[in-house]
């Protein structure tokens, strides 16, 4: 099978004139120029993946993935409620919770705080907050001499200066009427364990204990704050919550975990349509070079392009040639840049090459995700904006009247 001329001659046109000598200098710089612009996408785009699913993951280990509420505040007879879930295939697990504002005292010290009331078998089977203690046991929070034990953030328990065995304060931000007047109500406990989820406002601001104490605390009786979920499929969440609310009526709201970190992950989605954008700039930059390299070999070529039209070349066909010139740079310069950057990411991921502080960022190396989605988007933008650059020239090259080069021949 033969290949059609214009294929033939746009090869030919990419290789050096010395015989022997493989592909020009020229047709070599502007290779190299989408390669690199593809690599550099590829691995800013996995980085970012990477944290993104680095973060998602810290915020689902510490939340549900639905969270079910009531809208006058407290869910009555919640296990009547909990029956009712049991019936969805999609619910993995659930567990009810209090959670209230509270402020946190130990000595001098003070910090504002939720404090979430739980039952730690259910509790370990909906969240990861129970598998993240880094100091003392979850068994611990049992009372003992009637003070009930806490679980601290790492974060909080640092700025209190407290360890585990210690005793804080919980201090409820209503006052009760008292003999001597409206008077702040207090509670201790004992700090079973610290815990360390990896985010910032998840270990500084929240501390766990078994719900009953903290039902009482608030006075609620045996009313609970909310019903958290987890899904065999997280993807499944917006669905899920739809049938829920259906299910259990106006009174309740259900929200899912896109919902409850909807502007913190549109920011991160926001944040990464701009580097695409910015960085596809690179790959625009490296077009100029293929714009370029064509202009000159038109020049160069115009005495063979006079000759080609003189022996019944079209103008399409000619613009063929130097439109595949230029396609065939950018489909081996994307495909340079794919290996390597599939290369690089993958490197950063399994040897951790660039280490982190991780009392900064919670992070010990930076997290890299390769995503298909992202090696298919930037294959395809930088294809196209080596196609559109070629178009210029190649029109240049159909319009040049084979007069003027044999003129002088």
């Amino acid at each position: 099978m033969k290949l059609p001329y214009q294929v033939f001659i746009a090869i030919r046109y990419l290789k050096s004139r010395k015989k022997h000598s493989g592909l020009s200098v020229n047709t070599g710089i502007s290779i190299g120029g989408v390669a690199l612009g593809v690599m550099a996408l590829l691995v800013v785009l996995s980085v970012m993946s990477g944290f993104h699913q680095d973060l998602q993951k810290k915020i689902l280990g510490a939340s549900a993935h639905i969270i079910v509420r009531h809208y006058y505040g407290t869910i009555p007879e919640y296990r009547k409620v909990l029956e009712s879930l049991k019936g969805d295939k999609e619910v993995e697990s659930f567990s009810p919770f209090v959670l209230g504002q509270v402020m946190i005292s130990s000595g001098k010290r003070v910090h504002g705080i939720f404090i979430r009331g739980i039952e730690p078998e259910m509790e370990a089977k909906t969240t990861e907050l129970l598998s993240r203690i880094k100091e003392g046991d979850v068994r611990n929070l049992a009372e003992k001499n009637g003070i009930p034990g806490i679980i601290l953030g790492k974060e909080l328990a640092n700025n209190l200066g407290v360890l585990t065995g210690d005793m804080i304060n919980i201090v409820s931000p209503v006052a009760e009427i008292g003999p001597m007047g409206m008077l702040p109500k207090v509670k201790q406990f004992r700090v079973a364990a610290i815990f360390e989820i990896g985010m910032f406002e998840y270990d500084s601001n929240l501390a766990l204990t078994l719900m009953k104490p903290v039902q009482e605390f608030f006075g609620l009786g045996d009313d609970i704050s909310g019903i958290e979920m987890r899904l065999r499929d997280i993807d499944k969440a917006p669905e899920v919550r739809r049938r829920l609310q259906e299910k259990l009526g106006l009174s309740f709201y259900v929200m899912d975990w896109m919902q409850m970190n909807k502007n913190l992950f549109s920011a991160l989605k926001l944040e990464k349509l701009a580097m695409f954008i910015m960085l596809v700039l690179i790959v625009i930059v490296a077009s100029f070079n293929i714009i370029s390299n064509l202009i000159m070999n038109v020049m160069e070529k115009s005495r063979e392009i006079a000759i080609m039209k003189a022996i019944g070349a079209k103008n399409s066909g000619i613009m063929i040639i130097f439109m595949l010139q230029g396609l065939f740079i950018g489909l081996v310069g994307t495909s340079l840049g794919l290996t390597g950057g599939y290369l690089l990411s993958y490197l950063l991921d399994t040897y951790q090459l660039i280490k982190l502080p991780s009392d900064v960022y919670y992070l010990s190396h930076l997290p890299v995700k390769m995503q298909l989605s992202d090696f298919v988007a930037v294959s395809l933008s930088a294809i196209i904006i080596s196609f559109l650059a070629t178009i210029y020239p190649a029109w240049q090259a159909a319009k040049l009247n084979p007069v003027e080069p044999l003129r002088y021949e």
